[in-house]
């Protein structure tokens, strides 16, 4: 009977272990599930601050586009102008 008892009590003791483990086991899946959410939560974060980046730079980009363009037009204009006061140079030349 004693050893029925031991095996008892051997029993109860593996189930208590077992129960403390079981606690220990949810609560660290408790604390990495916490963490997964954080970093869910940062990750959703930098992924609109990447599109918002993207954004501006596109943004920046054709801004960049346009300035150039500008010059460039600026430049023409000024060709043109060149060219005017050049031809009346001539076409005066000519009238003489």
């Amino acid at each position: 009977m004693s050893t029925v008892a031991n095996q008892l009590g051997q029993a109860l003791e593996k189930t208590t272990q077992l129960i403390e483990l079981c606690d220990a086991l949810q609560e660290m899946n408790d604390l990495l599930q916490l963490e997964n959410n954080n970093l869910k939560i940062e990750i959703k974060d930098a992924k609109e601050n990447h599109k918002n980046l993207e954004e501006k730079l596109r943004i920046l980009k054709l801004a960049k586009q346009i300035e150039t363009s500008s010059e460039k037009t600026l430049d023409i204009k000024q060709k043109i102008n060149d060219f005017v006061r050049e031809i009346d140079k001539c076409v005066a030349l000519l009238k003489k």
